[in-house]
Formats: structure tokens, sequence, C-alpha cells
């Protein structure tokens, strides 16, 4: 029998979260998936949930932000071993944002949010790179927000950070991609019906109406969906929002 090829998923925190239902769709789709996140009670039950539905999965605890936890991970996720086959999809989903005044924002708050939002994102993207370029194949994707494309009141290191990974995404995909590695981006661009947005607001679901914030397993049919594109017509950069968002 065949060994399932790795996935590698980091940033996987709320099992009701875009990186909790990327592992769980990947799995179905017969990957071994390296659930990697900070949180070991959070990404212990994503794996938990992927192996009573069938499939199979690792948890990793792992700072994205230290550069040899970075590499350890992917040492894991090339590696020909019991697990699986190396890897060939991988999702950097990684991010924090907070709403604080510009004139109260601490030097502290705006290297974190860029630590862990856009430096995280560059260890991941280069890890990769040095992994895929000798063998020119596999996937990268890097989630991206609103913030990405414009700055709002009180968002400002959020909004550094996410417009920094979005350009340095589009500096990888024009190196890599000639060379086979297909690099994507994908702008959330509205709230996520998932556990983080409804712990906080709890009503906001009922206010936003029917399909009115993004499903987080239709976020990630668009994720599998890139990896599954034909190279002949390949997606760098796709947005998803509800049909009522404005934009």
């Amino acid at each position: 029998m065949a060994k399932k090829p790795k996935a590698l998923v980091l940033g996987v925190g709320a099992e009701r979260g875009i990186g909790g239902a990327a592992s769980r769709r990947f799995a179905k789709e017969g990957h071994h998936v390296l659930v990697a996140g900070r949180t070991t009670a959070k990404i212990d039950k994503v794996a938990a949930t992927i192996a009573s539905e069938g499939g199979s999965a690792t948890a990793l605890t792992a700072d994205g932000t230290k550069e040899a936890e970075v590499a350890a991970l992917f040492d894991r996720a090339m590696a020909d071993d019991a697990e699986g086959s190396p890897a060939d999809l991988f999702v950097f989903n990684m991010g924090n944002n907070a709403a604080v005044d510009f004139r109260e924002m601490t030097a502290e708050h705006f290297e974190d949010s860029w630590r862990v939002g856009c430096f995280a994102g560059f260890l991941f993207g280069r890890e990769a790179m040095r992994r895929l370029a000798p063998l020119g194949r596999g996937t990268v994707i890097f989630t991206g927000a609103s913030g990405s494309m414009r700055g709002r009141p009180r968002f400002a290191a959020f909004n550094a950070t996410k417009g920094g990974l979005r350009l340095m995404v589009q500096s990888m995909a024009r190196e890599f991609g000639p060379q086979g590695i297909h690099v994507a981006h994908v702008i959330i661009d509205g709230g996520i019906e998932g556990d983080r947005l409804l712990s906080r607001m709890p009503d906001r679901a009922e206010k936003a109406g029917p399909d009115g914030l993004l499903k987080v397993d239709s976020i990630v049919d668009n994720y599998w969906h890139l990896h599954r594109q034909q190279r002949s017509a390949w997606s760098h950069e796709i947005d998803l929002r509800p049909f009522k968002e404005t934009f």
C-alpha cells in the first residue's frame, strides 16, 4: 500500500478555525497532516478529531517565530518515514490582531504582531523553498486578511504585518513559480464563523444573518482547490468574502 503524502499546517488553534478545518480537509483527502501550533491542547484536539474521522495526523507543538523550531517542522514534513511520504502541501496560518489606539501602541505590541504574522511567514516560506526548489514541486499557501490590502483605524500593527506578508509572498511566487512551486495567498475579507470570533462576539452570527460570515469549511475548500490547480492556470491570489460583504 502506498504511503500517504504529508501536509503541514502551521498556525492551528481553535478546532473551528482555518487551521483546524484545513487539517481536517487535507486528512480527508488522503494526507497525513502535521498539525502544528503553540497550544498543545488545541492541536491535540484537532489531531484526535481527524483520527476519529478515519484520517491520520500528528500534533506538533511549535513556535513559528523560532527559527530552529520551524526548520525542525520541515525536516519532519519532508522525511520519508512511517508517517508518510515527503509533504507536497504547506499552509501558513499564523497571525493575531487587536484594536489599539495608535498613540497608545507600544513598540512591543507592534513588534510582536510583526513577528507572529510576517517574520514567522518568512521563516516558513524560506524553509519551504529550501526543500522544494530542488524538487520542483509543492504547494505553499499563506493566509491573508482584509488588512493585507487596506489600513483601518486602530489596526496599524496588524495592517503593517499582513501587508508585509502579502508582498513577501508575491516575491516568493515570482521567484519560485517558474521553478514549479505553487505559492498562493488567500485574502479572508470578512468575519469568520469560527470559535475565535464567536467567543468574542456571540451575537455576531445572528447580526450578520444567514451566510453573513465566512464558513471555515468553505474557506478551506478553496485551499484544496488551489492545491489541485493544474499549473497552466495557477492562481496566485484569491479573495474570499460573504456574498453580502462590501468591498
